[in-house]
């Protein structure tokens, strides 16, 4: 695969991972004010493995990934920190080598595939578009190797429904037609958004074990964006759990969902229901809502919506924010002492 030389990225030094996001803020301008989506986040990604990114609508999972695309409206946002893929620096790289990037070694499969897709034009038409830009191939190379994806992601009669229009696919289809057109180029680094939303849960399995047979095939390093837990579980080596704009928690899924250390996380699995559960156990949401990225609140910004503060001490949690500790490894931004993460895990274990 030819490597894309980013010309204008900044020179400097980065650690040793595949992809390596280090205090990343993104700012938008509304006509209400500043809108921190992001501030502050740091997560490294190897190649051939998975990283998992969940938390509630408006955490910044789907900002965090635009910015490394490079997506944003650079008229309304600014942006902070340092994004090295490999050895290049993507924040502050041009337009033209973000275009030569994207579709090519980084990858995106959006949300709604309905919407993504064109309706004017074959799914065929669509795969082959993106081999043509970045590889120089002819019509005929593009239709042959459109062909060739759809068999690969499991679109049955691939030869006659290369030709077909977006809506003549159920929706599971088309999110494998999404997957087709992201890997096209066979990227180094795919970027997932909610890719099994609104599928059941049958489709859902399908297309996640769909990923995990092509990152097997291909090392490509994912970063998979969801609300649900439970495709964590299924597909993700490593999670990052957001929590307005940072990090909250930080581990291995086993970590993660088993010894879990932040009250947030504690409240995203409490919130589940559990295979086996007596069915008199009421689930137990989260109270109250996220808060607005406008004026978000000082300290930790999950204080008003969490149930150990006091244990913590108020003046704590409404203070300084807590940094992810330790640094590496399996970390968590709460104040709570060792001690009483575990003392009020296990009372949540004993009541489910």
């Amino acid at each position: 695969m030819t490597a894309v030389t980013l010309s204008d990225a900044r020179p400097g030094r980065r650690g040793d991972s595949f992809l390596s996001v280090q205090d990343l803020r993104v700012s938008f301008q509304t006509e209400d004010g500043v809108v921190r989506a992001v501030d502050g986040l740091s997560f490294e990604v190897e190649k051939g493995t998975t990283l998992g990114i969940v938390g509630e609508s408006g955490s910044g999972k789907s900002v965090t990934n635009l910015a490394i695309l490079g997506l944003h409206d650079p008229d309304r946002t600014e942006l902070g920190g340092e994004i090295w893929f490999e050895d290049q620096e993507l924040i502050g790289a041009s337009r033209t080598a973000m275009e030569r990037l994207r579709g090519d070694r980084i990858a995106m499969i959006f949300q709604d595939p309905l919407t993504s897709l064109s309706p004017y034009h074959t799914v065929g038409r669509q795969i082959g578009e993106v081999y043509r830009k970045h590889k120089g191939a002819s019509k005929k190379e593009a239709r042959d190797r459109a062909i060739e994806m759809l068999e690969r992601v499991g679109i049955p009669h691939a030869r006659t429904r290369v030709d077909d229009y977006p809506h003549h696919f159920s929706g599971g289809m088309r999110q494998r037609v999404m997957i087709a057109m992201a890997l096209v180029c066979d990227p180094d680094l795919l970027i997932a958004d909610e890719p099994t939303t609104a599928l059941d849960v049958t489709v859902q399995a399908q297309v996640l074990d769909l990923l995990k047979d092509l990152q097997q095939q291909t090392g490509t390093a994912i970063i998979l964006i969801t609300h649900d837990l439970g495709v964590i579980a299924r597909a993700a080596h490593q999670v990052l759990v957001m929590y307005a704009g940072r990090a909250a928690e930080r581990g291995t899924v086993r970590e993660v969902l088993t010894e879990p250390r932040h009250p947030y996380t504690w409240g995203l699995l409490s919130s589940i229901p559990r295979l086996g559960a007596p069915v008199d156990v009421p689930l137990t949401p989260i109270r109250g809502t996220p808060p607005s990225m406008l004026a978000p609140p000082p300290g930790c910004p999950f204080h008003p919506r969490c149930d150990y503060v006091a244990a913590a001490g108020p003046q704590l949690c409404t203070g300084e924010r807590p940094d992810l500790s330790p640094a590496t490894g399996h970390g968590d931004a709460c104040y709570l002492t060792r001690a009483q993460k575990q003392e009020f895990l296990g009372q949540i274990k004993g009541r489910q």
